[in-house]
Formats: structure tokens, sequence, C-alpha cells
């Protein structure tokens, strides 16, 4: 096995056209758990921990730009007051030597139906940044990103360069459900922003459909009929039977298997309540910022 050590972002992108074989590897929190298994035996590794430019993090016009070597830790120590509901998901990963060394550019590129910070970064609209060597940068919208179980949009040839996030104008919520508190796979996750500013709602499912998804039709059902209550501009209290509805339909937009962490029904009733939850706590919230 080949191991590339590139000190450069131009340098990372070279060795990538040159050896699009080559596995990226950063934090290597779930690349070296598949290496030590045995599940994955690449020809090359990509190792990224020494391009600087990965590590940073930045307002690029009205959206943060998080470098995919951006550690889960420094989300919550950094960015803990812009995106709450992503630095939520942080705080559920693993351990905290696993939150040191994991990133958000390395969760999205395994590209896991359980990858926690999945449900944040689709409830906030966020996009991810891909380059080339050959053909420069692309966005790709994050709920485009993913393309199957583990699979997702980059060409052999691409990486991640960052993911941009423009901070919801609303409160945010992240739920997980699990076996324990702490170090474990999601059973069941959401993510749930609320954009006053476009009277929009955004929702992220994980651990419940073969990719992460967002819930389109139970958000659009929960923005209208605040829109149609006047509970935008009146800021009163959520209707318990409207909140109900909304994890309903939540619940409705998964397509959850059974293994050995659950059941699809114990998913699909888990999504509803933490979908009912999430909504109330946001709206509160919301409404105690007024």
């Amino acid at each position: 096995m080949d191991f590339l050590a590139p000190s450069t972002w131009a340098e990372a992108l070279a060795a990538k056209a040159e050896r699009p074989d080559a596995l990226p590897v950063a934090g290597g929190t779930d690349v070296m758990v598949e290496l030590n298994f045995d599940h994955r035996r690449p020809d090359a590794l990509l190792d990224l921990t020494r391009v600087p430019e990965l590590r940073e993090w930045a307002w690029d016009d009205g959206r943060i730009r998080l470098g995919a070597g951006v550690t889960y830790a420094r989300v919550i120590a950094e960015l803990g007051d812009r995106l709450p509901g992503l630095a939520m998901a942080a705080r559920t990963v693993g351990s905290p030597q696993i939150r040191n060394r994991g990133t958000v550019g390395g969760n999205l590129g395994a590209a896991s139906p359980a990858g926690d910070s999945h449900p944040a970064l689709l409830a906030a609209d966020a996009v991810v940044e891909i380059a080339s060597a050959a053909r420069g940068t692309r966005e790709v919208p994050v709920a485009e990103f993913f393309t199957g179980v583990k699979r997702n949009a980059l060409a052999p040839d691409e990486l991640i360069a960052a993911v941009l996030v423009a901070p919801p104008a609303g409160p945010q919520q992240f739920c997980k459900i699990g076996t324990r508190n702490a170090m474990v796979i999601a059973v069941s996750a959401f993510g749930f922003a609320l954009h006053p500013d476009r009277k929009e709602v955004g929702t992220g499912v994980g651990s419940a459909a073969p990719t992460p998804r967002r819930a389109d039709a139970a958000a659009a059902f929960l923005a209208g009929e605040l829109e149609a209550a006047g509970l935008w501009e009146s800021r009163a209290a959520l209707p318990d039977g409207l909140a109900a509805e909304f994890g309903r339909r939540v619940r409705d937009a998964a397509a959850p298997i059974d293994d050995v962490r659950g059941t699809a029904a114990y998913r699909l009733h888990t999504l509803s309540v933490m979908a009912r939850r999430a909504a109330t706590w946001a709206w509160d919230e919301h409404r105690r910022a007024a």
C-alpha cells in the first residue's frame, strides 16, 4: 500500500488526479476501522492531515465555509453559536478522542446512512464544495450528494474541500436514538431548522433510509400550516396536534430496514417522536427570542 502525504491543497488534488484509486484519510475514525477489520484494502492512502487549508473555517459571502478537515471538537467549541444543530450532532459523535480526530468532511465522504452530521447539514440546506485538479471547483447541495449506501457524488479524481452553510435564521435541533448515550451508531436521527426569514422549515433524516434524506413534504406541510394560522407573525404556541401530524409525515418520508440496531417499525416510531419534539423545542425557542 502506497502512502501519499501532500502538504498543500494543490498537491492533494494533483495526487488524487494521478492516483484516483487513493483513499483519502484525515481523522481516520472510519477509514482505519475498515482497514483494521480488513473490510477495505486500497492500493494507496492519501493523507490530508498536512493540508492547512482544510483545517480552516471562515465567513464567505454570508455562508460559513467549513474546511473538510475541521474536527467535531472545533465545531462544538468554535461554531456552537452559529451552527447549533451541527454542534448538537457533533456532541453525539463517539468519545472526546474521536471528536478530536473525526471531521465533518470525512463523515460526508463516508456517506453512511447513519452519519451524525448529515441530518443537521440537510436541515440547514448545506452545500458541499468539491474540487479536482482538472475541472476546478463545483458545489453540490448536500441533499444531492448522497447517491446510495456509502456512495456519494464524488468523481474518482475529486476531493471534498469544504461544506458551505448559511446559518439558519431560526433555531435548530438535533435528536438521535441509540442503545446508549455515547459512543454509539444512531438507530435513527433527525435534524430540524426553522427559517423564519423565508417562512420555511428544514429537515434531515438519518439512519432510516438507504441514504440520509430530507422530509420535504413534511417540511412544506408544517411551513404552510404555520403560514395559514399566522404563526410566523404571531409566534403563538405550536399546537400539539400540528406537531404530532408533522411527526407522522416525517415518519412517512423514511424507508428504514430491520438490522442489529433496531427494527424498521421502531425507527419509524422514533422518527415520529423526535420530529414532534424537535419542532416543538425549536418553535418554543423561536418564541422566546421574540
